[in-house]
């Protein structure tokens, strides 16, 4: 079983196109407590962080009381996103073929998001997710990233091992993690973080397209099968 290789997704950025709805829950948040309405080069360096680690990124002078202030709004944004019949986070075109397709050759799958348990239970929603993922790992379970437990419940989750886990995502803070639990570290090009500021966290590729991705993970899949 261990032969089998686990690609571990982030969410946001990576999987789901969140880019307009986080940073419209930034700015509501923001007017909430009366800081200035933050740009997107600002709220992006923080995504997949703990929210309040990302929040604090975008106003690090706010005392606690008011963080936690600033943290309650963006939740409540988002929920009143969520509420709206018409809202809608798109997939990138092409992640669910890949994924149906990683399924189908014997990956297992896993997530590893800086969402709340309640964003995965909604994401987990989409149709075809549910039979895709065998484990599901979000900041309520416990260390946010870059810590690597996700990762290690992740691993410990689908009976995977670090020689044949790979965390695919799109931002530094994603590459950091997989570095600190001793997986391989693939970055996509088209979410929150430059491919830059990806390989400077340790990201060994930073793909640009799912079809690039797919090649990547083909080879690694072969490595990881030599290994067992």
């Amino acid at each position: 079983m261990r032969a089998r290789p686990l690609a571990v997704f982030d969410i946001d950025g990576t999987l789901v196109d969140s880019r307009a709805s986080i940073l419209r829950a930034a700015v509501e948040a923001s007017r909430d407590v009366g800081l200035p309405e933050p740009d997107y080069e600002t709220v992006r360096i923080g995504i997949g962080l703990p929210l309040h680690d990302a929040l604090r990124l975008i106003a690090p002078r706010i005392d606690a009381p008011t963080l936690d202030r600033y943290v309650d709004g963006f939740k409540a944004a988002f929920q009143r996103m969520n509420a709206d019949p018409d809202f809608h986070e798109p997939l990138y075109d092409g992640a669910m073929d890949l994924l149906r397709r990683l399924h189908r050759d014997g990956w297992r799958l896993a997530l590893a998001t800086g969402q709340s348990r309640r964003g995965v239970t909604r994401n987990l929603a989409r149709e075809g997710w549910s039979d895709l993922f065998l484990s599901s790992h979000c900041v309520d379970d416990g260390p946010g990233k870059p810590h690597p437990a996700m990762l290690h419940a992740a691993m410990a989750a689908c009976d995977a091992c670090p020689a044949t886990t790979v965390m695919i995502g799109d931002t530094a803070h994603d590459a950091t993690m997989a570095v600190n639990a001793g997986v391989l570290p693939l970055g996509v090009s088209w979410g929150f973080h430059t491919i830059e500021e990806q390989r400077t966290a340790g990201a060994r590729h930073v793909t640009t397209s799912f079809g690039e991705l797919a090649v990547v993970l083909d080879g690694f899949a072969a490595m990881a099968g030599e290994t067992a």
